[in-house]
């Protein structure tokens, strides 16, 4: 199955993320966003954090995990690559993520993410989970 895609969008980049549950649809959201970010390809698991996050309703949950993520990234200086979600509710997310230090000698970055969006979000529910999700470039 394929974990997600980028789609094209004015100005700004969308993910599609895809999981046989909401779970495995979120953490392959949040992947597909680090992999515009930088090439996730043998990373050094140096960095780990457990994050508690909650929201009003999964696509709000949803868009706070994702700028959780960004700001984890902003703030540590980290690229993240597993997000091992352990709880998860249409209001409440539970998870612990690895990633790598950024050592720009040994990897480099691509695109700037500035923070997901509302715009275009979707949760679909029917032969796994489909979402669909803009990107502030």
């Amino acid at each position: 199955m394929t974990r997600f895609e980028v789609i094209e969008h004015t100005a700004d980049v969308g993910i599609i993320g895809y999981g046989s549950d909401l779970k495995e649809a979120f953490a392959n959201t949040a992947y597909g966003m680090f992999s515009l970010i930088a090439d996730l390809e043998d990373l050094n698991y140096d960095f780990s954090h457990d994050i508690d996050i909650q929201a009003p309703d999964r696509e709000a949950l949803l868009v706070t995990w994702l700028n959780e993520l960004i700001y984890t990234f902003d703030v540590d200086r980290v690229v993240l690559n597993v997000f091992d979600i352990t709880g998860l509710s249409d209001n409440r997310l539970q998870a612990k993520v690895f990633g790598e230090k950024i050592d720009r000698s040994h990897r480099q970055l691509k695109t700037a993410v500035k923070a997901a969006t509302y715009h275009s979000l979707r949760i679909e529910d029917s032969n796994g989970v489909r979402i669909q999700v803009i990107l502030d470039i």
